[in-house]
């Protein structure tokens, strides 16, 4: 009689293989352990090994013990070992005999086990035959059922490593589910993967259900289960974003010798061609830039700097260092520094912002850069401070006048006499204004009055003098 609706049961076999990717046959396995458990559980006796097989056709399950065939090399009798008085003999004890107890459930003799079949050798499996049952207790079957979930857990993670672990290095899409701790945690479909903080670039902001690409980094296998580590920061998925873009990278024609990446800022790629007839940095930026702005708009505004790869390192240098112009390197080999010499109004260029451009320029080319302007001075330097500090000998020297007081030769002190002029009192001494108007001081009106009324009654005494002249 068959324990099981095999219609039923087919039926989940196919939904389970659909939606989970578990197969048909490690869900019938897991369903015969669950099966061997529960009989053992039931109507199994101690250290019993129980085996049950299912045949998905019929519905029918058979129900065998299973011995291990041993020796005395492997197992110890009840009474060996034992002296008159029923303790451990003192050889036992002595040579710290490891040899396991014999277990006639469990184990049978060599003697034994080749009167049933002449070629058995030790550690085979001999299985008999047990009663069928059909009854189960409610432990037994609670039993069965968690066997049967860890079995198809199991599959399942076994069936994800397979699946993604051979995806590792390409690009995925899923959608955000939660946030956590900064981590943010991407639904894959079959999966979940997170997408640690530290693998996020710097400003991006996301909701949850946004749609999500990044690289699959890696996929690790815990105790606690299956998972799946992406990155947007990593260069390579910045090279990964390209291939999709760029047909010319897919097909191997256009190689990508280098990239550097400050993620959510700025990146340099050296590319290179194997075919002298195609241009790898008109390919990456295509027609009117269209190709590296799609890859720019999924970084979230990113800037990205397109150099040619050159085996020749003054080249490469030159290349690395773009968008400024270069008038010559001079590379230290016995170091690996390159100097490097700008124009004055190419210093911003090649240093960067924060020193980041020529900052990059060093982690892609691996020297190390100086950058001097053309009368020597040294800028900066990959390996020095990105901000580059005045020279305190270039700054005006002042000087003293006849009278001793100081001269101001630079250009605000020109521009502060052409509107003093000569007179004394215009011109800025340096001693403290009394006036409270001039300072801008709060003063009290009684006070703004009276000047009023004053500078009023003068006006009226210079019109009557006037008049009188007049008359």
């Amino acid at each position: 009689m068959a324990l099981f609706d095999l219609k039923i049961l087919n039926s989940a076999l196919d939904e389970l293989q659909e939606e989970r990717g578990i197969s048909r046959d490690s869900v019938i396995e897991a369903l015969a352990t669950a099966l061997a458990a529960a009989y053992r559980r039931e109507y199994g006796k101690r250290g019993q090994i129980v085996r049950a097989t299912f045949n998905p056709e019929t519905g029918d399950v058979e129900f065998r013990q299973a011995k291990i065939v041993v020796d005395k090399s492997l197992v110890r009798t009840e009474d060996e070992g034992i002296d008159a008085e029923g303790l451990p003999s003192e050889a036992l004890t002595k040579d710290g005999d490891h040899r396991s107890r014999f277990n006639p459930e469990q184990h049978i003799m060599l003697e034994d086990a080749r009167r049933i079949k002449r070629d058995a050798q030790l550690d085979e499996e001999i299985s008999f035959p047990l009663e069928m049952r059909e009854d189960f207790g409610r432990i037994a079957a609670q039993a069965a059922k968690q066997v049967i979930m860890q079995k198809i857990r199991e599959a399942e993670r076994s069936s994800i490593i397979a699946e993604y672990g051979e995806r590792e290095g390409q690009i995925v899409t899923g959608h955000v589910q939660r946030f956590e701790r900064g981590n943010l945690y991407i639904d894959l479909g079959r999966a979940t993967a997170i997408l640690p903080y530290d693998e996020q670039i710097p400003g991006e902001r996301y909701r949850q259900g946004e749609r999500v690409r990044a690289l699959l980094l890696r996929v690790d296998e815990g105790v606690r289960g299956t998972f799946i580590r992406l990155s947007r920061s990593h260069p390579k998925f910045l090279t990964k974003l390209f291939e999709a873009e760029v047909p010319e990278m897919a097909n191997g024609v256009v190689e990508v010798k280098g990239i550097v990446r400050e993620p959510g800022s700025r990146a340099k790629i050296a590319v290179h061609s194997i075919d002298e007839h195609v241009d790898p940095v008109g390919a990456l930026v295509g027609q009117r830039g269209v190709r590296v702005a799609v890859v720019t708009s999924e970084l979230g505004g990113e800037k990205i700097d397109v150099v040619e790869w050159s085996e020749n390192p003054v080249e490469f240098v030159k290349e690395a260092l773009k968008p400024a112009q270069i008038i010559a390197i001079n590379l230290d080999e016995n170091e690996n520094r390159a100097m490097v010499q700008v124009a004055e109004d190419q210093q911003s260029l090649a240093i960067g912002r924060g020193g980041q451009n020529v900052r990059l320029a060093a982690r892609l080319t691996g020297w190390k850069i100086d950058i001097r302007s053309m009368g020597g001075e040294n800028l900066g330097g990959s390996d020095a401070q990105t901000d580059v500090k005045p020279d305190i000998e270039s700054e005006p020297k002042l000087e003293l006048d006849d009278d001793g007081n100081v001269r101001d030769e630079s250009a605000f002190g020109e521009a502060k006499t052409d509107i003093a002029g000569d007179d004394d009192e215009a011109a800025d001494t340096g001693e403290e204004n009394l006036d409270a108007v001039a300072q801008n001081r709060d003063i009290p009106s009684e006070e703004i009055n009276e000047e009023t009324d004053k500078d009023s009654s003068e006006e009226t005494s210079e019109v009557d003098v006037d008049n009188s002249n007049v008359e």
